[in-house]
């Protein structure tokens, strides 16, 4: 899938979706984050913006990518109505060919799953190396497809945190796992549905 065609499907998700005028942050964020200092963070396929506008509630500055030129618009809208346009930036960035410069307290790759091209090893690389010393990188991954997912493959597979963080292959002496397991919530999508879900947490700290 070329980066144009990658566009057009994530634009047509986004586009298919009534705009969320007051999107919720993910569970897993918000159980990791807070208490913690705010700083710089990088949300890498922001969505819908919930994550987003949580952290900037919460003091952070925020750099907000996606894909979708429809959700990076929204949330720069989102951002500004509720008066932290100050301290959400908003790029719309294709991670398969690079990466939003600059050095984080904090990342989070949410869901970062595309039918396109997208080298992921790589992009946590890459973001676990734009981590400022004690920062961390969040990826929480699907470890089960939501009945509302548009991927809806049986044969799916979903690798645990611990072989993400494997194939990431950072130097232990300078990263540090945090965390790696598989959690359980009830999920809302679309039209208010719920269904149980599991996730596949990953929380990498770089202590220098």
């Amino acid at each position: 899938m070329s980066t144009t065609d990658a566009v057009a499907f994530w634009d047509g998700i986004y586009a298919a979706r009534p705009a969320a005028g007051n999107p919720q942050p993910n569970a897993r964020l918000t159980e990791t984050v807070t208490g913690l200092p705010p700083g710089a963070a990088l949300d890498l396929g922001c969505g819908d913006g919930g994550d987003a506008l949580w952290l900037a509630g919460q003091g952070w500055q925020v750099t907000a990518a996606d894909i979708s030129a429809v959700a990076v618009e929204r949330l720069a809208a989102l951002a500004r109505s509720h008066g932290l346009g100050d301290r959400v930036t908003t790029v719309q960035h294709d991670l398969h060919r690079s990466f939003p410069p600059g050095g984080f307290d904090l990342i989070l790759a949410h869901y970062l799953h595309t039918p396109g091209d997208l080298d992921r090893v790589t992009v946590l690389r890459s973001a676990a190396h734009a981590l400022r010393p004690g920062g961390r990188l969040l990826v929480v991954d699907h470890g089960s497809a939501a009945p509302w997912s548009w991927n809806q493959d049986a044969d799916t597979r979903y690798p645990s945190p611990r072989e993400v963080a494997a194939g990431i292959d950072l130097a232990p002496e300078t990263w540090t796992v945090e965390r790696a397991d598989a959690p359980r919530r009830i999920a809302t999508g679309p039209g208010g549905h719920t269904a149980e879900v599991t996730d596949h947490v990953l929380l990498i700290r770089r202590t220098v």
